[in-house]
């Protein structure tokens, strides 16, 4: 066959490509495992980072057996349910599409239970839309489950400067202290609010600037992520 002609040039291409082809799937097989264990691990430190527990990637899961002593599964009545999937496994995101497909009843919700310095905290994964995609994170409630004791955000794409303020220490030191029930015991979650929070908002938080659609997306996310855990609150407290 003549090297320099089109059939030889095809043909050598289409080698390289199956050989290509092959050689990243094998290491997209190979690499799989740790690829989980890394997502896994990342999990277990934003959970604890909630709660102000500092970790490393060596020490992550260490920490969080250590800390984490309790994770419950909930369905969409606040009951506690068994058997069917652990906590720590459950994709929120899955569940929040169970309402489009008309299986609301079937959703469940994980709830981490820490124990820290003696002290009981109750952590809750939250998820929600930003500007540019999804963002999620992790809130911790104080024994009195209603008191938000800390945050961790994290994001897909939002704007550097702007919606990606969510992540930063600065705003998310604004939610601790925050109540999500008013003095009546009513629900009432967190506001990030325009122009600012007042100081004595209990239930209100600073808007990030400039970023107004990223603000509102973390506004939904806390009340109706939360609003699935108030009926297993509420029995608790009683």
């Amino acid at each position: 066959m003549d090297k320099d002609s089109n059939k030889a040039t095809f043909l050598f291409s289409s080698i390289m490509v199956v050989v290509i082809a092959v050689v990243l799937s094998i290491a997209a097989i190979g690499l799989a495992p740790y690829q989980e264990k890394n997502i896994r691990v990342e999990k277990m430190q934003n959970i604890l980072t909630s709660v102000s527990i500092p970790t490393e990637t060596g020490n992550a899961e260490d920490f969080f057996n250590q800390y984490i002593t309790k994770q419950i599964v909930l369905n969409n009545k606040g009951e506690e349910v068994t058997g069917k999937i652990a906590a720590f496994d459950i994709d929120l995101k899955k569940e929040q599409d169970k309402i489009k497909t008309r299986k609301k009843g079937e959703q469940l919700f994980p709830l981490f239970i820490c124990n820290k310095d003696e002290k009981t905290f109750y952590i809750i994964p939250v998820r929600g839309k930003g500007l540019w995609g999804p963002i999620w994170g992790y809130i911790s409630l104080e024994s009195d489950m209603n008191t938000i004791y800390g945050v961790s955000f994290g994001h897909k794409g939002e704007t550097p400067g702007l919606g990606a303020e969510i992540e930063t220490e600065k705003f998310q030191q604004q939610f601790i202290g925050k109540k999500i029930f008013d003095e009546a015991g009513n629900f009432v979650s967190v506001t990030a609010i325009k122009g600012g929070a007042p100081p004595s908002d209990m239930h209100g938080v600073d808007a990030i600037s400039g970023a107004t659609i990223t603000s509102r997306g973390v506004t939904e996310m806390f009340k109706r992520t939360l609003s699935n855990y108030i009926p297993y609150f509420k029995s608790r407290k009683r």
